[in-house]
């Protein structure tokens, strides 16, 4: 079970999510996110992190050449993709609201795709859930289950959805974009079954 941690805005954090057991830590790079983290901020937090915990970019409507500048500066491994966002040469995990048509895998360039509670507001990060089994039988995707996720409810979405990873973030925190570390781990903990 890839389990990912959004939001990442300090070291602290990154790292008790590390120790934990995380496969994936997200910096938010929308500018009108509270858990928006500049590139400069984000290539510090990730030089401390182990290789084998992947470096994760959310990105909102922005170009390709911007996308490629950010994950060079920073030395992501992933773009995960909101909205209009366009990537090229980075791996992509392309976000899209709960209920919405799937892309077609055989012109989609993602490898991954995040499935989160739908929002006029916000491109993720509501802390509100969805019906997870809607993301189940989707078997030509690898599946992201995002949403209002924390460890009293994560064994239930990953039960009903089957997904191939899940993502949490504004549950796990003490205020935006600082995150709650017992939280944090109780839900790495259910996530991965231990």
């Amino acid at each position: 079970m890839m389990v990912k941690i959004c939001g990442i805005t300090n070291r602290d954090d990154a790292m008790a999510a590390v120790e934990a057991g995380a496969s994936a830590i997200g910096f938010n790079f929308y500018r009108d996110s509270p858990r928006y983290i500049s590139p400069t901020g984000a290539a510090m937090i990730a030089a401390k992190i182990p290789a084998s915990v992947w470096k994760v970019g959310v990105f909102v409507d922005e170009s390709p050449e911007s996308i490629a500048k950010i994950a060079l500066d920073a030395g992501l491994d992933v773009a995960q993709l909101h909205g209009t966002s366009e990537a090229r040469g980075i791996r992509i995990w392309k976000a899209i609201p709960a209920g919405a048509p799937l892309p077609d895998p055989l012109t989609e360039t993602a490898e991954a795709l995040l499935i989160d509670t739908p929002s006029r507001e916000l491109a993720g990060g509501t802390g509100q859930t969805w019906n997870w089994a809607q993301a189940r039988a989707k078997s030509v995707w690898k599946i992201i289950v995002a949403g209002g996720l924390d460890a009293s409810n994560v064994r239930q979405a990953i039960e009903k959805a089957q997904p191939w990873g899940v993502d949490a973030c504004s549950r796990l925190e003490k205020s935006p974009g600082v995150k709650d570390h017992e939280k944090m781990r109780n839900f790495i903990k259910a996530a991965l079954g231990q």
